[in-house]
């Protein structure tokens, strides 16, 4: 395909793609009670081979062939990077901070467990082929499925407790707190997989110290940096085009920084967007990306994403067993553990329910590790279509089931006066106001 033939398919498809995870996203928000995004994770399940491929297998490689694909990662990449930097804009540093001794609790139980887990089956993984690459040992496959367990869509928890009214709520400043450490955790884990699966202990060393200075450069000097236009933004009201432009520039170099580390370009991006100062420069910043990055850019993603998902590879009755057992063993490790810890540190038992309701659903950032265990050649595509499976199931339960056991019980003694408003518009999957229906 020439350079020509790409860039005709990149606009017909980049259409496609954005339609179906506009439309879809509709249908699951108006009749499933389900947040825009999750459709929108569905919706790239269904535009790979597992569906549009199954029905009309030449329309789907005529669309999607295999040679703009390439340039689809890239758009993908970018736009996972991006939203990677929106969501760091909206972290708040203080609801980690408030609850940090509780949140150890929750968190470290949230963690435990699902690697506790991850030892005691990944050896029948890699028994089973197909699952694991050959070439990566126990000891990489077993933090690798321990962190794909024991990620938290921490944003999509945001965005539920603040849409409810929750924030400061003991609830609230728990779970936000808890998610932030067992999504850093997990971020720690996939670092050092990726690390200690490079060409040689060189590689390894450059990724671990390339990662603990850029954190140490972007966390001591950054803001000091950035102060200057943090200030020209509050005294205008508003972020100029050039101070916009210097913020799309240093994004660019965080993610080159994170990649040419031989780590991920979503981590300089989160980074970036946690240490940028708070004010007019993150409001405006967030209003001015939000709308095309989650509109057109993290579509692709989920489309990347859906096109290396073959849930048809599941097709024996010992795939079946093993894409039970993980979804099994995500569920009840992570929810159970976290509402156990929160009951040992006083919480009453619907509060407990909530905070594990919250804590299991694993969203957009399961996608992130997987797609980059994909790629980086860690997990095979059997594998990794379960995991979207498990993403996407924990995803789907996390609403309906947080509202069961928490929010009629709550509603009751008062404290969800914002409950209302979000059953009118359920809450976005991730930390960005849901974009307009189609």
């Amino acid at each position: 395909m020439s350079t020509a033939e790409m860039s005709i398919m990149f606009f017909l498809q980049m259409a496609a793609i954005i339609a179906a995870c506009r439309i879809v996203g509709w249908l699951a928000k108006r009749y499933l009670g389900q947040p825009q995004v999750v459709g929108e994770m569905i919706a790239g399940v269904m535009l790979g081979p597992s569906l549009f491929g199954l029905i009309a297998p030449e329309a789907q490689q005529w669309l999607f062939p295999q040679a703009s694909r390439d340039l689809l990662f890239v758009v993908a990449q970018l736009g996972v990077g991006l939203y990677m930097f929106i969501v760091g804009l909206g972290f708040d540093v203080g609801h980690f901070r408030a609850k940090a001794g509780s949140a150890a609790a929750v968190s470290l139980s949230g963690i435990a467990a699902p690697f506790l887990l991850a030892v005691l089956i990944t050896p029948w993984l890699l028994q089973t082929p197909g699952l694991f690459a050959a070439h990566v040992p126990l000891p990489q496959a077993t933090l690798f499925l321990g962190a794909c367990i024991a990620i938290t869509a921490f944003p999509m928890l945001a965005r539920i407790i603040h849409e409810r009214g929750l924030s400061k709520s003991p609830l609230g400043t728990l779970a936000l707190s808890a998610g932030a450490v067992d999504d850093a955790s997990a971020w720690i884990v996939l670092a050092i997989v990726l690390a200690s699966l490079g060409a040689g202990a060189g590689v390894a060393i450059t990724a671990i110290c390339g990662a603990i200075a850029f954190v140490l450069v972007m966390t001591l000097l950054m803001p000091r940096l950035l102060a200057p236009l943090a200030r020209a933004a509050e005294k205008q009201g508003k972020l100029s085009q050039p101070a916009f432009g210097v913020m799309l520039g240093l994004f660019m170099l965080c993610a080159f920084a994170m990649d040419i580390a031989g780590l991920h370009a979503v981590f300089g991006g989160f980074i970036l967007g946690v240490v940028t100062p708070r004010g007019v420069l993150t409001q405006d910043l967030r209003k001015s990306l939000e709308p095309f990055v989650v509109t057109a850019l993290l579509p692709v993603f989920f489309c990347y994403s859906g096109l290396n998902t073959q849930l048809t590879m599941v097709n024996s009755a010992g795939l079946v067993l093993v894409t039970l057992a993980i979804l099994a063993a995500s569920i009840l490790a992570k929810g159970g553990a976290c509402w156990a810890a929160a009951r040992l540190t006083g919480q009453d038992n619907s509060t407990a329910l909530g905070i594990g309701a919250l804590m299991n659903a694993r969203g957009l950032m399961e996608l992130i590790i997987i797609n980059i265990g994909l790629q980086r050649g860690v997990i095979e595509p059997a594998l990794f279509s379960m995991l979207v499976l498990m993403a996407v199931v924990t995803t789907l339960m996390a609403s309906p089931l947080f509202e069961f056991v928490y929010g009629r019980k709550a509603r009751e003694r008062g404290e969800l006066g914002a409950l209302h408003d979000a059953e009118a518009a359920p809450p976005a999957l991730e930390a960005h106001a849901a974009p307009p229906s189609p």
